[in-house]
C-alpha cells in the first residue's frame, strides 16, 4: 500500500517522536509513505482565523500535487488532518469556492483523492487483524485513555470515519496491541488548544480536567494521535497541575509510538525518551505485571461464573440476538424517527461491530446508545451523499 505523506510542520520540529514513530509504524505493517514534494505548511489555527481563502488555498496546493500521483493522502497530525478534510469538503460542494481555489494555488485540485488520518490508516487501511499478526511484545497490564482530542472526528461532514461521541478506533488499536481501553467521559473533550499561552488561566484548567478525569477513571496513561494535544498534556502537565493544586504523572503516548514498540520496536527507537513526562518507566512497569500476570482468557470474567460480569455480557448476548431477530424493533427503541430507524437497520444488517457496540451501550446506558445510534445514522447519510455528489 502507498500513500501520499504529508508530515506538517510539526512532525519535524516539536512532535518529532509522532513523525518517526509514524514511520517506523508504516515500515512494519508493510505501507509505503511517500512524501509529498514541496509541501507547505497547511494554515492550521492561524490562516484558519485570520483568512478564509488562505485557509483553503494552503491545504489546496498540498493535495493538489497529491492528486497528481493519483494517491491518497495520510495526514498524522490531527490540526492537519481537518483543515485538509475541510478544503476537501469545501471543493466537493462549492463549485465557485473551488475555481478560485484552484486560481490561487494555480494549479487544478479537484477533490479526487481521499485524506486519511493516522487512525484510518491503521484500523481501514492496515487493519486490526493485521495489527495483532505483528506484536510480539502485547502492551498486557497497560491501562490506556485513547484520547481522540476536539479535531480527529470532528465535524461529521469532514471526517465521518468514527462516532463523534464515543469513538472507538483508536481504543480498538490499543486493545489490539494488547492494552487495556479505559472508558471514560473526555475523549473527545478540548485540550485548550493555544490557550495554554494566550489564556493560561483557561487553558491549564482545560488540560487539567483532561488529566484528572483519565486518572479518576482508572487510567494509567493517556494516547493521542494530535501534536497540539501531546504538547499540552506532556509539556504543559506540571503547569496544569499546579496551578489546580495537585500533584500526580500522567505519561502521554503516541498512539503509532505504542504500536510501534508492541511490534517489537525498543521505546527508545521511537523517541518515547524524549517525552516531558518520564514515560519509559511505565513502559518497563508494564512489562514487569505482564510477567507476574498470568495471561487471561479473552472472555474470561472478572467476578467469576455468575459474577456480575456475567450477568451483563448475557444481557448484550441477548441484545445482539434481538438485532439479528428482529432489527426493526431494535432500531424503534433507539430513534423515534422511522426514517432514521429504517437506516439503522440497513446498517446493522451489514455491520457486526456497530450490533455490538450498541448492544454493550444498550445493556448499560439507553440514552447513550441511542446517541450512538444517531450518530451512525448521521454518518451513513454521509456517505450517501458523498456518492450521490460523485
Amino acid at each position: 500500500m502507498r500513500f501520499a505523506y504529508y508530515p506538517g510542520c510539526s512532525l519535524d520540529g516539536s512532535a518529532l517522536e509522532y513523525g518517526l514513530s509514524t514511520e517506523k509504524t508504516a515500515e512494519l505493517l508493510g505501507i509505503e509513505l511517500e512524501e509529498i514534494d514541496d509541501w507547505n505548511c497547511c494554515g492550521a489555527t492561524s490562516a484558519h482565523n485570520t483568512n478564509k481563502m488562505l485557509s483553503l488555498a494552503l491545504p489546496a496546493r498540498n493535495l493538489a500535487i497529491a492528486e497528481k500521483s493519483g494517491l491518497d493522502v495520510v495526514a498524522p497530525c490531527a490540526a492537519c488532518y481537518n483543515r485538509f478534510r475541510n478544503t476537501h469538503h469545501v471543493v466537493k460542494h462549492d463549485k465557485a469556492m473551488s475555481e478560485k481555489i484552484n486560481q490561487i494555488i494555480n494549479m487544478e485540485y479537484n477533490a479526487e483523492n481521499d485524506i486519511l488520518s493516522v487512525l484510518e490508516l491503521l484500523v481501514a487501511k492496515a487493519g486490526i487483524d493485521k495489527i495483532k499478526e505483528k506484536v510480539v511484545n502485547p502492551l498486557r497490564t497497560m491501562k490506556a485513555a485513547s484520547y481522540y482530542g476536539c479535531l480527529l472526528v470532528r465535524p461529521l461532514e469532514h471526517t465521518g470515519f468514527d462516532d463523534v461521541e464515543d469513538p472507538q478506533s483508536m481504543d480498538n488499536i490499543m486493545k489490539a496491541i494488547g492494552a487495556e481501553a479505559i472508558d471514560w467521559s473526555f475523549k473527545t473533550e478540548c485540550c485548550g488548544a493555544a490557550l495554554a499561552t494566550s489564556r493560561p488561566d483557561i487553558g491549564n484548567k482545560l488540560i487539567y480536567d483532561v488529566l484528572k478525569n483519565a486518572k479518576d477513571s482508572g487510567a494509567e496513561c493517556i494516547v493521542t494521535a494530535c501534536p497540539l494535544c501531546m504538547m499540552n498534556l506532556d509539556m504543559r502537565q506540571a503547569g496544569a497541575l499546579k496551578a489546580n493544586k495537585d500533584n500526580f504523572a500522567m505519561p502521554i503516548y503516541y498512539v503509532t509510538e505504542l504500536v510501534a514498540i508492541a511490534c517489537g520496536l525498543n521505546p527508545r527507537e521511537v523517541a518515547v525518551d524524549k517525552h516531558f513526562v518520564e514515560a519509559e518507566k511505565y513502559l518497563k512497569l508494564v512489562a514487569q505485571r505482564a510477567k507476574e500476570a498470568p495471561e487471561k482468557p479473552e472472555k474470561a470474567s472478572a467476578q467469576g461464573a455468575g459474577g456480575t460480569d456475567d450477568k451483563l455480557q448475557k444481557k448484550i448476548a441477548a441484545f445482539v440476538t434481538s438485532f439479528e431477530k428482529q432489527p426493526d424493533k431494535m432500531a424503534a427503541r433507539l430513534l423515534a424517527d422511522e426514517e432514521q430507524a429504517k437506516i439503522l437497520v440497513q446498517i446493522v444488517s451489514s455491520d457486526e461491530a456497530k450490533v455490538a457496540k450498541l448492544a454493550e451501550l444498550m445493556a448499560s446506558d439507553q440514552e447513550k446508545a441511542s446517541k450512538v445510534a444517531e450518530a451512525y445514522v448521521k454518518a451513513e447519510l454521509k456517505k450517501l451523499e458523498k456518492v450521490g455528489a460523485e
